[in-house]
């Protein structure tokens, strides 16, 4: 059993249920729970040896595991995960801790430093989970002097992009299937011409430029050879690019012209397909950001503490995402009431920050 689905259709309402109450009576106190607690928790009535039965096969599901020698269980990675995706019920933040956030933040309202901002983000999110605040700051639009992809793992990439100012930034991002190292490789040199000198946006405008231009130039030299009757054009249902059919004739025909449009138009064509690949390539450096709910080992920097991460994004004046806030505690967090706390958190930051646009 592998995701929430192949879950859900084997357990039972009685089965769920008794999950549910298990995971809630860990998160509350950070203990194993065993089978007469849960018998005496739960809004049915069901003997211990009932309630032993089901916690038998939902540990053969890999949902909890007995920790050492204890005598109960506990939720695993994998359980905690299935609460947190399919069963946690996460309610709105109550008008009293959402004033509470709110109030937080007076002191640096006014402040112009956006830095000032996000310390108090960090240090309103630290006391509410009992655990550490966390801010990915804005990220500045640095002009870059070199960018260069390194393959990490088959559909995973990390940009290394170093400042004119000597400022070395790493992104990691996930690259279409079937991307080669060779073809990172042409990336990056292609990239550097555009990339030198420029931020990321900026090189990525002038790119799109490039390929508007080329465009251009295709679709006039395409209209042209169509008129002429020397090749037609045909777009396949299941895929956006056309296609030049040359005709046969005009594989034949002696027309210098003729042909340096030919060479030139399947020369276009070539380019803008991998020009294309390269911009999206591009695209994802530029917005390799992500929300997500780390458990345990899911996070390689925080695995071995067994920890959780929760992140909520904020945004800008344009409502692009710029950053997140979050809480790193222990896999044990009271999820139901901080996940609305960061998600308000990011919340109010964003309108601080907007107010600065």
């Amino acid at each position: 059993m592998t995701n929430n689905q192949d879950f859900l259709s084997v357990l039972n309402a009685r089965s769920q249920g008794i999950f549910r109450r298990l995971v809630e009576r860990y998160l509350e106190t950070g203990e194993p729970v065993g089978s007469r607690q849960l018998s005496q928790a739960l809004d049915i009535s069901l003997s211990p040896a009932s309630v032993r039965n089901v916690m038998a096969d939902l540990e053969d599901l890999g949902l909890i595991a007995a920790p050492h020698t204890s005598a109960g269980r506990a939720p695993t990675q994998s359980g905690l995960r299935f609460f947190v995706d399919a069963m946690l019920e996460v309610g709105a933040v109550n008008e009293e801790e959402r004033r509470a956030i709110t109030q937080n933040f007076e002191g640096v309202a006014h402040h112009e430093k956006v830095e000032d901002v996000l310390t108090q983000a960090s240090q309103v999110l630290s006391g509410l989970s009992r655990g550490a605040g966390l801010v990915m700051a804005p990220k500045a639009d640095v002009v870059l002097k070199h960018i260069e992809f390194v393959q990490l793992e088959k559909n995973l990439a990390m940009a290394v992009m170093v400042g004119e100012d000597g400022h070395v930034e790493n992104r990691v991002f996930s690259t279409p299937p079937g991307l080669t190292m060779s073809e990172l490789a042409q990336a990056s040199n292609y990239l550097s011409s555009f990339v030198a000198g420029h931020t990321l946006r900026e090189a990525l405008q002038q790119m799109e430029k490039a390929q508007q231009r080329q465009q251009s130039e295709l679709d006039h030299l395409t209209n042209s050879l169509v008129e002429a009757g020397l090749a037609t054009l045909s777009k396949d249902n299941n895929d956006a690019s056309p296609t030049l059919i040359v005709r046969g004739r005009a594989n034949l025909i002696n027309d210098t012209m003729a042909n340096e449009e030919l060479d030139r138009v399947r020369q276009l064509f070539d380019e803008l397909e991998s020009k294309k690949a390269i911009i999206d390539l591009l695209s994802d450096t530029r917005d390799a950001d992500g929300v997500r709910i780390f458990i345990g080992s899911e996070n390689k920097l925080f695995s071995l503490s067994g920890s959780s991460v929760i992140l909520s994004p904020f945004t800008d004046h344009n409502d692009k995402v710029v950053g997140v806030v979050g809480v790193i505690g222990p896999t044990r967090l009271n999820y139901a009431r901080i996940v609305p706390a960061v998600d308000y958190t990011a919340h109010v930051v964003s309108k601080l920050i907007h107010k600065r646009g």
